[in-house]
């Protein structure tokens, strides 16, 4: 079986307080960019094996293990062979890692037909990460809590065009999260982002840019470059680094 792990942006991005347990609690819309993805495959195998090609995956442990394991343990399932082809960059605020976490959960409930719904595998995705619970129905999502209350949203980007700029720097979730000042947004995101798209640009903040782009100069000015090529709305996606644009076709 192979599957498609897709890139996310978020369309705003506020942290609005630190809880006692170490987690921030946010509002962000995440919308699914399926232009850009990763290559997963994965077959019955007589032992279990994670490999992968593409861009190098940093660290011992793998999100795609970690999702067959959290499924091995409730199931009678057989081992599998997983080969990731990574090409969307780690440490950009896209997503990549999570979205592969949840497609292995999504394919392996298909391949040994455990008949999961989506709100089961939303419970199991969580155990990998904040972000993986999205990935499950990739659709436009407004995100609170640290990332696992979802509620769907009416939005479409599909007569825009997205441009992407992709800056060769990782930028860590804890990197991110420690230069940032929690605070509540001048204008509600809910609210902001159900607004004309020309509004956004006034309305819509990343929190995170401000210590990124005071840190790394470089990426405040491939922003004002999307804006100066026309974008109506241009923002760092997640927690960095990736810079995107929404243009007019």
């Amino acid at each position: 079986m192979i599957v498609y792990p897709n890139a996310k942006i978020n369309l705003g991005l506020n942290v609005l307080k630190k809880r006692a347990d170490g987690y921030h609690e946010i509002s962000s819309v995440f919308y699914p960019v399926k232009e850009l993805y990763d290559i997963l495959e994965i077959v019955p195998s007589d032992d279990f094996s994670f490999s992968s090609s593409g861009i190098e995956i940093p660290g011992k442990s793998n999100i795609c293990a970690e999702a067959f394991q959290i499924l091995k343990n409730d199931f009678e399932i057989g081992n599998v062979k997983i080969h990731l082809h990574k090409l969307i960059p780690i440490g950009a605020g896209l997503g990549g890692g999570s979205a592969d976490g949840a497609f292995v959960l999504k394919a392996l409930s298909t391949l040994f037909d455990l008949q999961l719904s989506n709100t089961e595998l939303e419970k199991y995705a969580l155990q990998l990460g904040a972000d993986c619970p999205f990935f499950i129905e990739n659709t436009s999502k407004y995100v609170a809590g640290i990332g696992e209350k979802m509620f769907a949203i009416d939005l479409d980007l599909s007569e825009f065009e997205l441009k992407f700029i992709f800056p060769d720097l990782h930028i860590s979730t804890a990197e991110a999260y420690g230069g940032v000042t929690p605070d509540i947004p001048e204008h509600n995101l809910l609210d902001a982002i159900k607004h004309p798209i020309d509004n956004w640009k006034e309305e819509v903040q990343n929190d995170f840019e401000v210590s990124a782009f005071a840190k790394y100069p470089q990426l405040a000015k491939m922003k004002a470059k999307l804006y100066a090529d026309g974008a109506i709305y241009a923002s760092m996606t997640g927690s960095g680094s990736v810079i995107y644009g929404v243009l007019r076709k």
